[in-house]
């Protein structure tokens, strides 16, 4: 199945630049029925009744599917029918939240010694949606969910979205991961579009100094209003337009981030660049916990998607983020252990929405990968997201064109992980940057307890260092 995806990647590359236009449209068509047909409207309109509700009546909503969710776990997956029974714990005990501690901490690599025993017997393979994610360790995790759980959690996010007044026919300038435009082309266009999705797509590979002035003037031709993506590659985006005294032409109406934390510089970069302030939401694949931010700029728990723990942090400030999500009976994870760190502000919103308020996520902080020609890549999460037999990996740079990624493997890990993991990387950063795999026993965290994913050693490279 990977030989397969990576062929097809490998021929969409090949591609006329007009033909891979086309590409990404009909892939963009065929995502926007798997996200936005079926239930999705009513799934929406439900999201955006509840943003009304009072916190009792969002509580009793939460806790009376969390049940639900964990009598069908205990039901149909193996793993925690035993887990119950070696508990000595009946599943109905789980009566709400507070009641999860009585619960152990689910772990990615628990998932990975026991997935097929998380399968629920109650839906047949193809019922099921693949996904795969790396989080925040470089570990890559694949497993399935399904077309309505898929579906509630894009009703979610849109629902953040329509806060800040973002419809879904808003044309989208995207700064992301996806690999839309072959490395070794070395001039414009560096974006393709996705006319069914409204998008954009710009690379975020070839962010250099003297490629953004082409970035600029695609900006002011198709005047999207709208600009999303990783905060780094907006960032490095809005450093040039400040440095070289550049002028958009337009107004962006908003700018909204995700995947990696927001700095406040970035964000206050972001601001001058664009005139006005990035939102943020914060979620995973896993689909344990989503986190919105409101038009007050405060940001919410999304209460009605998952039952969500702020446990102490023993290795520092912050709490450690727990999520149960009850949105996909396919594979339920209870108390997932996301390994990302919150700040919780007990003081709530004026806004009246719903939720829990946090007043700080530590999730990725990630510095940028510096290729050879100075093009400055982030959040290279990417190349792991297939690589289940890597437990945790880390990337360093102590010069442009040269990385090293050091690999904590589990158990299973053969030459060919390493040939994939080489693979996968030429195909994010290029066949000319040197690539040094180091394995180990233990990576290092920072005094929280964090890993940082991509660590600089070059001014360059330093995330803190965002002009040009």
């Amino acid at each position: 199945m990977k030989q397969r995806a990576f062929d097809r990647e490998q021929l969409y590359l090949r591609l006329p630049v007009q033909l891979q236009h086309a590409a990404c449209s009909v892939e963009g068509l065929r995502a926007h029925n798997r996200r936005f047909g079926g239930d999705f409207p009513a799934l929406l309109a439900d999201a955006e009744e509840r943003s009304g509700w009072t916190a009792e009546q969002i509580a009793e909503y939460r806790d009376r599917r969390l049940r639900a969710f964990v009598r069908s776990a205990a039901a149909s997956t193996p793993y925690y029918r035993r887990l119950f029974a070696d508990l000595g714990l009946d599943p109905a005990s789980i009566s709400g939240l507070e009641a999860l501690s009585q619960l152990p901490i689910l772990t990615k690599d628990t998932v990975q010694a026991h997935y097929p025993e998380l399968i629920s017997s109650n839906f047949q393979p193809a019922e099921l949606i693949p996904v795969h994610t790396s989080g925040t360790t470089g570990g890559g995790l694949r497993f399935a969910t399904t077309r309505r759980a898929h579906q509630e959690q894009w009703a979610v996010w849109w629902r953040y979205r329509r806060w800040h007044g973002i419809t879904q026919d808003t044309w989208c300038a995207y700064f992301g991961g996806r690999s839309v435009v072959p490395l070794t082309q070395q001039r414009p266009p560096y974006w393709r579009y996705n006319v069914p999705g409204r998008q954009i797509l710009f690379s975020g590979y070839h962010m250099a100094p003297d490629t953004l002035d082409a970035y600029i003037a695609e900006l002011r031709c198709r005047r999207p209003p709208w600009l999303h993506g990783y905060p780094s590659l907006l960032a490095l985006l809005a450093a040039h337009i400040l440095d070289c005294s550049l002028e958009l032409g337009y107004q962006v109406r908003w700018v909204t981030i995700g995947a990696e934390n927001l700095l406040p510089q970035q964000a206050a970069l972001i601001e001058r660049a664009f005139g006005v302030w990035p939102r943020q939401h914060y979620g995973m694949a896993e689909a344990v916990a989503n986190i919105s931010e409101c038009p007050l700029g405060k940001l919410h728990v999304d209460e009605d998607f998952a039952a969500v723990e702020f446990l102490p942090n023993p290795e520092g400030p912050g709490c450690r983020i727990i999520g149960t999500g009850f949105t996909n009976p396919a594979v339920p994870f209870l108390r997932y252990e996301i390994q990302d760190l919150a700040t919780v502000d007990d003081d709530g919103c004026p806004c009246g929405r719903p939720g829990r308020i946090v007043a700080h996520i530590d999730g990725r902080h990630e510095d940028y990968v510096v290729l050879a020609n100075g093009s400055r890549v982030g959040r290279m999460d990417h190349i792991f997201k297939d690589l289940v037999r890597i437990r945790e990996a880390q990337i360093v740079q102590r010069e442009p064109g040269a990385m090293t990624i050091r690999v904590v493997p589990r158990a299973g890990y053969t030459q060919h992980d390493e040939q994939l993991l080489r693979q996968e990387t030429a195909r994010r950063v290029g066949t000319e940057m040197v690539v040094l795999i180091e394995y180990v026993d233990v990576l290092p965290r920072s005094k929280a307890g964090k890993l940082r994913f991509v660590i600089s050693e070059l001014d360059a490279g330093k995330l803190d260092r965002i002009t040009l």
